[in-house]
């Protein structure tokens, strides 16, 4: 130790060196034989670990929801004051016990994979938990090759390379990316579930830090012409997914995003580049970027005519419905867990809206009779997730718990009736009414959203 480190320390320091200071042949003797225990408790831990995953990975989604809690048992070892850890590694790892996956809709081209909300913390979701919706596979890109060309009503027409891209001034922000399908395959009049958690309810919503370029920066630098207001957004994968976007937004705080999380962002999420559209539907967030074009009207592309467009009870279709209002969604409890005791239990959830920030979130625990405040756990950004919490005292009886968010404009969460009422039956899009969890007087927690109908 240097001379100018505290004395504790230096007292500390010669403590350790003491210790160390032993005959060669026996530390090493006695080092080796405990690296060869830990190295062999952690090799049958780790055979155990896998053999659990390997049966749950055969699993029905519903039966794996019942047994998420068999992974989260770390398998017995020894004494780690007396057993020597694992070394440093390039990469790091979680947990034994702590293994969140995300659940695959299906192994196919065009197909999905979901959050596990009810397993994670804080807001913000770790990159490989991010959930994913493509619709031809992902692609492989190698960012040294691929370029964004920028052209249509521009007075310099310019093709940028992910070099280029990182000469501009570098921006981050927090936001949520959801789905504009997210929940939509769980309500229906005719086949309500009850047994479904919060990842198979709304795991297509995620937040990250995403970090690159603002696009205005990229369209000023191009020289946007006069008359133009919309902007078309393709996408390199084999889908060429293609979205038209307002001018208006792309000049206001939409991103051209290739960091997520600290890192490069992830092919699942559009490496090298994608669109990132604060608060906006998730399909309209092209991945894979490869191609922005200006022009004076909306392109009208497969992909916002034959899909995406929301059918209402009149017979006419709403198109273009791009924000992603104010929801909510209680994560504890939830389908499976089972309250133990009554008493005082803590319901927690998330609550996000596309329009600003949440400023409000309620928790009804009689089935939407009498509500309260639920206090909003900081920070509270706009367009991001915010967790909330409300204290309960459970007496026993079997009731539905609700949550109902309102944001900076004074919107507040429909219940599903009144989003019914006033959009009909018809669409998977947008499916933001309030969540409902029943729970029994044996404490078991489904979603009880039937039991309001």
């Amino acid at each position: 130790m240097c001379g100018r480190c505290p004395e504790s320390l230096r007292k500390t320091d010669r403590y350790t060196a003491a210790r160390i200071d032993m005959k060669p042949t026996t530390r090493r003797r006695n080092l080796s034989r405990r690296a060869w225990l830990a190295t062999a408790s952690g090799t049958a831990a780790t055979g155990l670990v896998m053999t659990r995953w390997d049966a749950l990975k055969a699993t029905t989604p519903a039966s794996r929801a019942s047994t998420a809690g068999a992974r989260q048992i770390p398998a017995a070892s020894a004494d780690p004051t007396k057993v020597p850890g694992r070394f440093v590694s390039e990469v790091g790892r979680r947990a034994t016990g702590e293994q969140p996956v995300r659940l695959l809709r299906t192994l196919a081209l065009s197909s999905s994979s979901r959050t596990p909300l009810q397993d994670l913390q804080g807001t913000i979701t770790p990159s490989d938990l991010h959930f994913e919706r493509h619709h031809a596979g992902v692609p492989e890109i190698a960012a040294e090759e691929h370029e964004l060309l920028v052209h249509g009503m521009v007075e310099r027409p310019t093709v940028f390379r992910m070099a280029d891209l990182r000469r501009y001034p570098q921006v981050s922000r927090i936001c949520f990316v959801e789905c504009s399908g997210n929940g939509g395959g769980a309500y229906n009049r005719s086949r309500m579930p009850t047994a479904i958690t919060p990842q198979q309810l709304d795991g297509l919503l995620s937040t990250s830090e995403w970090t690159g370029v603002m696009l205005s920066t990229i369209l000023r630098e191009v020289g946007v012409r006069s008359g133009a207001s919309w902007i078309l957004a393709e996408g390199r994968d084999a889908a060429v997914m293609s979205r038209s976007v307002p001018l208006e937004k792309a000049m206001d705080d939409a991103m051209l995003a290739y960091g997520q999380n600290g890192e490069a962002i992830r092919p699942e999420q559009g490496y090298p580049v994608r669109l990132l559209l604060p608060g906006w539907e998730g399909n309209a967030q092209v991945k894979w970027l490869r191609r922005i074009e200006i022009s004076d009207r909306p392109t009208m592309t497969r992909d916002e005519t034959s899909r995406y467009t929301d059918p209402l009870k009149d017979g006419t279709a709403r198109q273009f419905s791009f924000v992603m209002d104010a929801k909510s969604l209680i994560t504890f409890p939830s389908y499976p867990y089972v309250l133990p005791d009554r008493g005082w239990w803590e319901i927690e959830g998330l609550a996000w809206t596309g329009r600003g920030r949440i400023t409000r979130v309620e928790v009804s625990t009689d089935g939407g009779r009498s509500w309260a405040d639920a206090v909003l756990q900081p920070p509270v950004l706009s367009k991001s997730t915010v967790r909330f919490r409300h204290l309960w005292n459970w007496d026993g009886r079997e009731t539905v718990i609700l949550s109902r968010a309102t944001d900076e404009t004074g919107y507040v969460q429909p219940t599903v009736h009144q989003l019914w009422d006033a959009r009909g039956e018809g669409t998977a899009y947008h499916q933001n009414h309030q969540r409902a969890w029943k729970i029994a007087s044996d404490g078991a927690v489904t979603f009880g959203l039937g039991d309001l109908l």
